[in-house]
């Protein structure tokens, strides 16, 4: 089990505002800037959304307990730490009713420290990573950087536990090659990932250069009271210390880093939690899905198919309740860039704080089609909340989310939407500040839908 571990973060969910005011659209943004703060690596993510459904009143369930037949209510159950479901049941038949689901994920491209990561050269010391997820890499240079992740160790009795641990301040960076010594790093400078991004954590001391006794040393600091001896292993991300922000000269913009796709989590759990809770309604936000989702917490392991089993576990009812319910996927979706416009299709390129986006692909690279796109159209509608239209251009390749491998594996149908955004895997990402707003309208709109 994971030790307990708690973030001293304010961020709230309990304001009610129907209109899309100023200062309601404001209120909402701090609140997602400090949990995007709060969240270096899915597992601290994980965390703050579990503390949260604890404090509004769902009730913790673990998958290796009997549920039985769970009572109305609210529930949310974790995979890995770094996975997460939670949804309202309410009394009704949810071979008729089905859930209303939204769809999302935990992780975010980043560079991941190394199992035997310690280098020495020419009196600094290094660790060696490994690229995490389509990460575009030229931004993590010369940038105040810090680490996060989850730590397994073994206490004073042998016992094999887990904690997280953030050393919440720049402590690493990757420094540029200077242009004189490269002339044409503005024309055609490439990025060898082995050579070129091992981090600097600080000068050689001539002593121990073990990284387990440095994440041992921390996390005694960060937790003096936990039991801990020794360090095992590891899962530890770098990170960007610039703090999340609202940019623009008219606060038109959203900058932060992991809004891809941490801005669609948030948004479903708070969400989740102001719906009324009259229709079975979940929240799904898994990890992986940049590599892929294979994995026991990825959208292609059995995580969401296990849980929906368990709460219908009848086979012509489970069958019923998936041709009942819809699924949203939510992942950010591509902006019309204006110094690169020409790599849009012309007539399908959203722009900022403009509406949310439906993706179509034909190939099925997204899970959208007619009857679904119909469906998210109205539900905006309902809302007054614009719809925009992304396909990428005809001659360039498409990328995924978790709507079709979630789609296929279920049967559930489902459409894929987003937020536009720009810098796209990147270090440090930009939304508007409009449109995560109208995201959380729109999915309370869908959260309390009856179908």
């Amino acid at each position: 089990m994971l030790d307990n571990f708690r973030y001293d973060i304010a961020f709230y969910y309990e304001f009610e505002v129907s209109a899309m005011t100023k200062a309601s659209v404001t209120v909402f943004n701090q609140q997602l800037l400090a949990f995007l703060d709060a969240s270096p690596t899915p597992f601290h993510a994980v965390s703050l959304m579990a503390t949260r459904l604890e404090e509004q009143g769902f009730k913790a369930l673990s998958e290796a307990d009997v549920w039985g037949e769970l009572t109305s209510g609210s529930y949310y159950v974790t995979r890995n730490n770094s996975s997460l479901i939670a949804f309202n049941l309410p009394e009704s038949n949810l071979a008729e009713t089905g859930f209303n689901i939204l769809g999302a994920h935990t992780d975010s491209p980043c560079l991941k420290v190394k199992p035997q990561a310690e280098r020495v050269r020419h009196n600094l010391m290094q660790l060696g990573v490994e690229v995490y997820g389509g990460a575009l890499l030229n931004p993590w240079f010369d940038r105040d950087l810090s680490m996060a992740g989850r730590v397994s160790y073994i206490d004073s009795k042998q016992n094999i536990k887990q904690t997280l641990v953030d050393f919440d301040k720049a402590i690493a960076t990757i420094p540029s090659l200077a242009i004189h010594l490269d002339r044409d790093a503005n024309k055609n400078r490439t990025i060898n990932a082995q050579q070129h991004l091992p981090v600097i954590i600080m000068q050689d001391q001539g002593e121990s250069n073990s990284f387990r006794d440095v994440l041992l040393a921390q996390v005694k600091q960060q937790s003096p009271a936990l039991d801990i001896a020794k360090v095992l292993d590891y899962e530890i991300s770098l990170y960007d210390t610039q703090t999340a922000a609202i940019t623009g000269l008219n606060d038109d913009f959203i900058s932060s880093a992991r809004l891809d796709n941490l801005l669609s989590c948030y948004a479903g759990l708070a969400a989740l939690l102001a719906s009324d809770k009259t229709q079975a309604s979940l929240l799904v936000c898994s990890d992986h899905e940049e590599v892929g989702s294979v994995s026991t917490s990825g959208a292609q392991g059995s995580f969401l198919a296990s849980v929906l089993m368990r709460l219908c576990p009848d086979t012509e009812p489970y069958q019923q309740m998936c041709h009942h319910s819809i699924l949203i996927s939510a992942d950010n979706a591509h902006a019309i860039h204006p110094n690169y416009a020409e790599v849009h299709d012309p007539e399908h390129s959203p722009k900022l704080n403009q509406g949310l986006v439906i993706k179509t692909n034909a190939n099925q690279r997204y899970a959208t089609n007619s009857d679904t796109s119909a469906y998210f159209r109205q539900l905006c509608a309902k809302v007054n909340v614009s719809v925009q239209d992304f396909v990428v251009r005809t001659d360039m390749g498409c990328g995924s989310t978790i709507g079709p491998m979630t789609s296929s594996a279920l049967g559930i149908k489902t459409i894929d939407i987003g937020v536009p955004t720009f810098a796209m895997h990147s270090i440090r990402e930009l939304a508007g500040s409009q449109d995560t707003y109208m995201l959380r309208t729109v999915l309370i709109q869908f959260f309390n839908q009856t179908n």
